[in-house]
């Protein structure tokens, strides 16, 4: 009887004791963005952009996480973050997962992100969020057409302020919308800028 009790309490334990492996695979894991600072740095040097911070959007973490990073480069450290949408990308027919993955197109009418470096240009009047846009200019071939698009950096009241995690945040038409809260606080350090500020989409 003493061993089968025992034979119990171990094998509990050791159920107790186990790794949760899925919940370990969803666990945030810090990224390493060095080279991609170093990279903007030097970029914003030539260029003669803000040489005080930069925004860096990282497409490839889930959408209910934080993934629109302010980057300090005198700091040098994150010193603000939110999550963001990406695009419906409705241009593939086949994106049938695209609440989970972002897939990227600079076509006009496909409604999708488009990575690459853009140069944040005016601010201006949005029927969005808190009515504040900034024109978002595509630096690269990846993303030229973003005026002509009119993808804007704008915010959204169905954006969450915080990470919402295993949520989803909703699909925009190919605009980084972020909320409204968090917009405030990028439009008053817009404001304030007195040269380009840097917004790069990587994934």
């Amino acid at each position: 009887m003493t061993r089968t009790i025992t034979l119990l309490l171990l094998g509990l334990m050791s159920c107790i004791g186990a790794p949760d492996t899925d919940t370990a695979s969803k666990k945030k894991i810090p990224k390493d963005y060095t080279s991609k600072h170093t990279e903007a740095l030097a970029f914003c040097k030539k260029e003669k952009f803000n040489e005080d911070y930069y925004f860096l959007l990282d497409m490839s973490i889930h959408s209910g996480r934080n993934r629109f990073f302010i980057y300090d480069f005198k700091e040098k450290k994150v010193i603000d973050s939110n999550v963001v949408t990406h695009g419906s990308c409705d241009i593939h027919e086949d994106n049938d997962k695209k609440w989970e993955k972002a897939k990227f197109s600079n076509a006009d009418g496909s409604h999708c992100t488009a990575l690459g470096k853009y140069k944040i240009g005016k601010r201006d009047y949005s029927s969005w969020g808190i009515k504040v846009k900034y024109w978002m200019h595509g630096l690269e071939k990846t993303n030229n057409n973003a005026v002509a698009r009119v993808v804007v950096l704008h915010s959204w009241t169905a954006v969450a302020d915080t990470e919402i995690f295993p949520d989803y945040s909703p699909l925009s038409w190919g605009c980084p919308a972020v909320s409204d809260n968090f917009m405030r606080k990028l439009d008053t350090r817009l404001q304030k800028a007195e040269k380009p500020v840097l917004l790069w989409i990587v994934e």
